[in-house]
């Protein structure tokens, strides 16, 4: 490990490059440098301090200048996860050149019970991010970095994904409660459902026990609460359009949402998902939502696995739903047409698995329309 970490630190001098890697924890980072001019490959560990990390980055680039060398370019990296894109968006704004890598495009050790430590995590980053930097891109993969308008307006669709899950949760609660005590037909999405409990009676003639009763009056009370709070985010989303509608994104939202069959909540989850992302061409968009085939080549064997699954999880779910839609809003479309052609016919379970296809066509129809305004041949577009 380390004869590899001092070949790539020969190359590096030559190019005047100081590197480090940060292994974040919630109180701890370990940082391990490559530092153009000395022997030794630095481990610092630190608190959880920005501010220390760049005290660090600096003395390292001091010791290097000692040393002889010219720190033109210094490069910091670390794997995306639970603490987001801060740290490198406070890294560039001090002249810091900085990456964010994907985690799963690390190469790992197959073995059953390999060795796992930050410091090896630290080695193995290291390693990784040289090769990418020398070019070899195959080394890792690296996160383009939003900026902090970009993530907070994907806030109000994934909020409002979250609290309609929570509905789901407290309406199946209520409704598996009332089956318990032998209630069935009683709707609890009504508005006066909490004032009708204390004359539901079960079928023993019986009133709902007391502690039961206050359960119910407490989930009724948050259905009404998260309803309101989804309420909430819809009118302020329509109030965003109404103010700015030639915004960037307002602007790509209100196109998508001419679709008959797209709503405002899938163009806004398309647009701030997919939609807006710079990417390179449609087999990207694809990748990127996770809705391309998973090849398994060796010798004569040629087979697919399945889905890759390795995109935006929130792009695919939404994706195979409005396929769906789409068959039932777009009967006369060229997508609708093909998907019908294909499954004609054919064994029942097909419909299952040409929908991915479908939605994978779809995304990209949709992607060139908001790109270039090629609308999908034969969709139907709402009245203005």
């Amino acid at each position: 490990m380390k004869n590899d970490l001092s070949r790539s630190l020969v190359a590096f001098e030559q190019d005047s490059t100081l590197v480090a890697v940060v292994e974040l924890s919630l109180k701890r980072w370990l940082v391990a440098g490559l530092v153009p001019g000395l022997r030794r490959q630095p481990l610092k560990t630190l608190g959880a301090d920005h501010h220390a990390l760049l005290r660090v980055v600096h003395r390292w680039r001091d010791e290097a200048v000692k040393a002889g060398s010219r720190i033109e370019r210094i490069v910091v990296a670390y794997e995306a996860g639970r603490d987001g894109f801060w740290l490198a968006r406070w890294l560039q704004g001090q002249g810091i050149e900085a990456h964010v890598i994907h985690p799963t495009s690390i190469p790992v050790s197959r073995e059953h019970r390999r060795a796992k430590s930050d410091r090896i995590d630290t080695a193995l980053l290291m390693r990784s991010l040289l090769g990418w930097l020398r070019g070899e891109r195959k080394h890792c993969s690296m996160a383009a970095i939003p900026s902090l308008a970009e993530e907070d307006a994907r806030r109000p669709n994934r909020e409002h994904e979250s609290l309609v899950g929570e509905r789901s949760r407290i309406v199946n609660r209520l409704k598996a409660t009332m089956i318990r005590l032998g209630i069935c037909g009683f709707n609890v999405k009504l508005r006066t459902a909490a004032n009708q409990l204390a004359q539901l009676r079960t079928p023993e003639g019986e009133p709902i026990p007391p502690n039961t009763l206050a359960e119910l009056g407490r989930e009724i009370a948050r259905y009404r609460v998260v309803c309101d709070q989804i309420k909430a985010i819809e009118q302020e989303r329509l109030e965003r359009l109404k103010r700015a509608p030639r915004q960037a994104t307002h602007a790509m939202l209100l196109m998508l949402a001419k679709i008959l069959g797209i709503g405002i909540e899938t163009a806004d989850m398309l647009v701030h998902e997919v939609l807006s992302r710079h990417l390179r061409d449609s087999r990207a968009v694809g990748r990127y939502a996770g809705i391309t085939g998973a090849p398994d080549e060796s010798g004569k064997r040629r087979r697919e696995k399945g889905l890759a699954k390795a995109g935006n999880a929130r792009v695919r779910r939404g994706m195979i739903q409005l396929a769906w839609r789409w068959l039932l809003f777009q009967k006369d479309s060229a997508l609708t047409q093909w998907f019908v052609a294909r499954t004609a016919g054919a064994r029942a379970n097909i419909r299952k698995t040409m929908i991915v296809a479908l939605a994978r066509k779809l995304l990209v129809a949709l992607w060139r329309y908001v790109t270039t305004g090629e609308v999908p041949a034969g969709a139907v577009l709402r009245a203005a």
